[in-house]
């Protein structure tokens, strides 16, 4: 009887922290998804890498993968500078500890001092650790011109 009780001592207080509020984790995922955008418009490298999994991966819209150093390089340079970094008509699925999300991110801004902006369907792949959910692999495709 002592053995169960022990098991009970462990075990419950596990399960209740792996039991998450599906709908605050949505939002959660939401407000860092758009707290990334902001930080890549305004070039703010310290708080991508509080958001930024060490083992981001991105694959970009011409199929080249770049890893968190390059991204956070890009970032720091500010080239491209964007003065527009924004996602919408996202869509989020939760998988216990790990969620995707899908939707678009709109970009304006300036690259080799040429204007650009453009549309791209993004999938994101995040992952819930030590309390905190962390963005770990992106991928992005071009969308056709409006």
């Amino acid at each position: 009887m002592k053995g169960w009780m022990l098991a009970l001592l462990f075990v419950l207080p596990a399960m209740a922290a792996q039991a998450r509020d599906a709908a605050q984790d949505e939002r959660e995922i939401r407000r860092v998804e758009a707290a990334i955008c902001h930080a890549f418009e305004v070039g703010d490298t310290a708080y991508l890498r509080t958001a930024l999994d060490p083992r981001f991966t991105l694959v970009d819209s011409r199929g080249a993968v770049t890893d968190l150093a390059q991204n956070l390089a890009e970032v720091t340079a500010r080239e491209p500078r964007y003065q527009e970094f924004r996602n919408h008509d996202q869509s989020v699925r939760l998988y216990g500890d790990a969620a995707i999300v899908t939707g678009i991110t709109s970009i304006k801004g300036t690259a080799g001092g040429e204007a650009f902006a453009a549309d791209f369907r993004f999938t994101d792949t995040w992952l819930y650790r030590e309390g905190r959910w962390l963005l770990a692999a992106s991928h992005a495709s071009r969308l056709p011109a409006r």
